[in-house]
């Protein structure tokens, strides 16, 4: 990171999730004026204690996206300079179950972030984070890039290709006029210390280990791009970087920041060697899994974000997998999960980028 977020107001919305939390952590290093917008958490274990107590927030605001006029007030009391919008319904299983609150929270929601932007004359960049799901998978061999049609079978990754053309409207209609710069993020399967939601594989290991239970896998030959949370977050950091200092080099668009070939990796594999990370972390898999479609094959193209904006990923698979346990560790053991949070970052980005 440069000097270019120091003293900047920055607008974060979902701070208090996995992602958004990391992201404080990494703004805070840089003296940036962050505000965080999100829920009230709905999990009984959160980061919002940790966040509160290092001081990584200059303001906290809680407010439901969905609200047009408390985005709109939330964005005109911040009035910041760079967004970055992580809030999000993130569950495909969860998607199955409420499809409405999917929908609603990130398209719609989607939708009034933009347009709280569009009403205040400070904003000039946005990062939309979307996901890897928001292409139309084909199950193919053959990673996908930034211009491979967007799609999703269930309501998450539908939803996330909706926000996707919710940017790509604004941008059009209205911020090439104004000059605010926007631009999507599309990142991997993410991994690493802090992320507490149901219906994800590290997590439930961890909650299935400390009780001495197996972890049962649904999907076992799944196959993901896997990646620590500080490989696209450093992504999203560099891709508002560039459209702060070179507000006409066409960085408002869609970028795929995902791991290398070798971070693409079944579940079972991944499961494995956490497991074995662990210490003592027992796998099993479903003999008959009937529940709704989860997509089989899915992998993406980095080699855009390689080219143009000079980002490349720092930690291979078994290093996120490692990085991951230690946090967890730390996190049930009652340890200094902050000062680890630090380290890890430190060493991040002390470490010479992967080929």
């Amino acid at each position: 990171m440069s000097e270019s977020f120091r003293n900047r107001n920055t607008l974060l919305t979902g701070h208090s999730g996995f992602k958004g939390s990391w992201l404080c952590a990494m703004l805070s290093r840089e003296a940036a004026h962050v505000t965080g917008l999100a829920l009230e958490s709905e999990c009984a274990e959160t980061l919002i204690p940790l966040i509160r107590e290092a001081k990584l927030l200059d303001r906290e605001i809680f407010a439901d996206i969905r609200n047009s006029e408390a985005c709109i007030q939330a964005v005109a009391e911040t009035k910041p300079e760079v967004v970055f919008h992580l809030a999000a319904q993130p569950l495909v299983r969860r998607s199955y179950r409420d499809p409405l609150e999917t929908w609603n929270t990130n398209v719609i929601g989607t939708a009034n972030v933009l347009e709280a932007c569009r009403q205040c004359p400070s904003v000039k960049a946005i990062v939309v984070v979307t996901t890897d799901k928001c292409y139309a998978n084909k199950e193919r061999v053959q990673p996908y890039r930034e211009s491979d049609r967007l799609g999703g079978h269930d309501p998450y990754s539908a939803s996330k290709a909706g926000a996707e053309l919710v940017a790509a409207s604004y941008r059009d209609s209205y911020f090439r006029e104004t000059g605010i710069k926007i631009a999507t993020a599309r990142a991997g399967n993410v991994i690493g210390g802090g992320d507490l939601a149901e219906d994800r594989l590290l997590p439930d290991a961890v909650r299935a280990f400390v009780r001495n239970q197996p972890l049962v896998l649904r999907n076992p030959q799944a196959t993901r791009p896997w990646q620590h949370v500080l490989e696209p977050l450093s992504g999203y950091v560099a891709l508002a970087e560039r459209m702060l200092t070179a507000p006409d080099g066409g960085f408002d668009t869609g970028w795929n920041f995902g791991p290398n070939a070798e971070g693409n990796a079944s579940v079972g594999d991944v499961a494995e060697k956490f497991g074995h990370l662990w210490g003592d972390g027992k796998v099993e898999c479903l003999k008959n899994h009937d529940g709704p479609h989860e997509a089989g094959l899915l992998q993406l193209d980095n080699s855009r974000a390689k080219s143009l904006l000079g980002w490349s990923p720092r930690w291979s698979l078994d290093e996120a997998l490692r990085h991951t346990a230690e946090w967890y560790r730390a996190w049930y053991e009652k340890g200094d999960v902050y000062g680890l949070m630090q380290r890890q970052i430190e060493i991040y980005h002390q470490q010479l980028p992967t080929k």
